[in-house]
């Protein structure tokens, strides 16, 4: 049997490699994502000062440090069984939109939008934002600049540093907004919005219409995991919700609860572990009524959601499900409910700017004593679980995390093998096949390294010597077996 390696591959946060297998007759037989990095950070926070949690997590991610800065604060919230004030919870809110208006730019900009607005067998020099860029125009591309910049700067005003913020604690905020802070971010909010509206329409014009029909065709029917609040599609607060494959409700769950709902699952070749519903079971790697594995980020959180929180983004929640049905099993559909998010941010930001109540110093409500605690926010890439143990001196006893692309690490394994089979002939092997199949994956936008972590409680590692002629002579190993 032949293999083809896409090593490494590209425009994704992290590092990963996909290895196909080809049949005696050249035809694709399987495909596997491999994340070969490995961080275990849940391990080295044990014993940490639970205050520092929000601020060591951030380093988890340098594209995501909002979202673990948040879901930390909020698990601490729950350990010490306080809930913050109205107004910190406005502050949160408005912090982390700014944070999902710009993340999503950057990956429909800088990560996607090279497969669709320049074309998967383009050259690859010219496949990258500066392709993009070449296609649209230069005062497209410094506007995607500026806005994503806006997005930045929401963030670094209130959390000091738009990459490493410091701005959650238990129970509140480190500080709220000044008046001129403020309407500074509500000046430069419509304008957020109408770009928010160009670059959905900019994906109506050069992807749906070009690339409908592979939207269509790339399908897989699972469930679909995300937070929701009165209904409507939230990042920071209320319940997940799970709906199965024809959008009837199956579940949902707040907090420490997640453990009654999600289990997960160990292959011998990723790093990453594969979430599943644990009342479904475990089936392997297939889609269909069958099967426990969900999917969430923007297309799993449209699909359980019944709505969205403001007006414009809800017309074309509304558009979406009229043009591809519901709910959307196309995995393509991702970026364009990814966009309809962005649309969401921009409004809310606009929506909670408008009052002059984030000026407010009521930002903190007093933390009791410690314990358990367990946030959930929605990364930009889905949901993200944060589980602490907290004891009675305030230090971290155990941690774990579940990450947006962890939960997603089933669906972009089927996702790249079905893209596999689908464009790569492996008698006459070209580029843009192989980046077909990259498309796949980056329709998830993953972050691989998030919170990878061994099974067996230490990392696997093989060493192989080979002596001057190049013969092997010895092999050590860790946790995988017995070394020679």
């Amino acid at each position: 049997m032949n293999k083809i390696s896409i090593d490494p591959i590209t425009r994704l946060e992290g590092h990963g490699k996909i290895d196909i297998f080809l049949d005696e007759e050249k035809n694709v037989k399987n495909a596997y994502l491999q994340v070969p990095e490995f961080k275990g950070f849940e391990k080295f926070c044990q014993g940490r000062r639970s205050e520092d949690m929000p601020t060591i997590t951030s380093r988890i991610c340098g594209v995501c440090p909002v979202a673990h800065h948040l879901a930390s604060t909020k698990a601490l919230d729950d350990a010490y069984g306080v809930e913050p004030t109205e107004t910190a919870l406005d502050l949160r809110e408005l912090f982390y939109n700014g944070y999902i208006y710009a993340d999503h730019l950057l990956h429909f900009y800088f990560l996607a939008s090279p497969d669709f607005v320049v074309g998967v067998d383009a050259p690859p020099a010219e496949r990258n934002i500066l392709g993009v860029i070449q296609k649209v125009g230069l005062d497209i591309g410094k506007k995607v600049i500026k806005e994503r910049a806006k997005g930045q700067k929401i963030i670094s005003t209130l959390g000091g540093k738009a990459v490493h913020p410091c701005f959650g604690v238990p129970g509140g905020v480190t500080k709220s907004l000044k008046k001129d802070e403020r309407e500074e971010i509500q000046a430069m909010s419509q304008e957020m919005v109408d770009f928010s509206q160009f670059t959905l329409g900019l994906f109506k014009e050069k992807v749906l219409e070009i690339y409908k029909e592979p939207i269509l065709e790339d399908r897989l029917e699972l469930y679909s995991m995300g937070l929701v609040e009165d209904g409507k599609l939230s990042h920071t607060g209320g319940k997940v919700n799970v709906v199965d494959q024809e959008g009837k409700q199956f579940t949902s769950f707040t907090g420490a609860d997640y453990l009654d709902v999600i289990r997960e699952h160990v292959e011998p070749w990723s790093y990453m572990k594969f979430p599943y519903l644990k009342e479904v079971g475990w089936k392997g790697f297939v889609d269909g009524p069958d099967s426990g594995v969900y999917r969430v980020g923007p297309l799993g959180r449209i699909n359980a959601a019944d709505g969205m929180k403001t007006p414009i983004a809800q017309k074309e929640y509304e558009e979406m499900f009229e043009t591809l049905g519901r709910p959307v099993h196309s995995t393509l559909a991702y970026h364009w409910a990814r966009l309809i998010e962005v649309i969401q941010a921009a409004e809310l930001v606009q929506q909670l700017t408008a009052d002059d109540a984030l000026e407010s110093d009521d930002i903190r409500n007093e933390p009791g004593e410690p314990g358990r605690g367990v946030g959930i926010v929605e990364a930009a890439r889905g949901v993200l679980i944060h589980d602490y143990h907290v004891n009675k001196e305030g230090l971290m006893d155990d941690v774990n995390l579940i990450v947006a692309t962890v939960h997603n690490a089933a669906p972009i394994s089927m996702s790249i093998t079905d893209a596999a089979k689908k464009y790569v002939d492996g008698g006459n092997v070209q580029p843009g096949m192989l980046n077909s199949v990259e498309r796949a994956f980056r329709a998830y936008d993953p972050c691989l390294a998030c919170a990878t972590h061994s099974a067996m409680g230490e990392t696997p590692l093989k060493v192989t010597l080979h002596d001057s002629n190049k013969r092997k002579y010895r092999t050590l190993e860790q946790g995988m077996g017995d070394g020679q």
